[in-house]
């Protein structure tokens, strides 16, 4: 009989066919939209095209995923926020 292993790591990083959760819904709301688009122009370029388009969409997500480092998103506000001054120039 198989044994599977316990995923007890779910709260760290769920995933879902290789993507966060946050990605994968931007792929679905991706593949959602294309079928609207399918339903509304109906014609063998326009599948192909999209088909191809979520394809590249997956694969680039999935890359983004495996190294974040290819497009790093800084953080705007610092760590910390203090009203101390910085400079130790007394001006009163």
């Amino acid at each position: 009989m198989k044994k599977y292993e316990i995923y007890r790591n779910i709260r760290k990083r769920a995933m879902i066919l290789g993507l966060p959760i946050s990605l994968f819904a931007l792929l679905i709301v991706s593949v959602i939209g294309s079928m609207l688009v399918i339903i509304f122009s109906f014609s063998l370029g326009v599948i192909v095209a999209l088909l191809l388009f979520n394809a590249l969409l997956f694969g680039a997500l999935a890359q983004w995923v495996k190294n974040p480092q290819l497009l790093s998103i800084q953080k705007v506000f610092p760590k910390t926020i203090s009203n101390k001054r910085i400079s130790p120039l007394s001006y009163a």
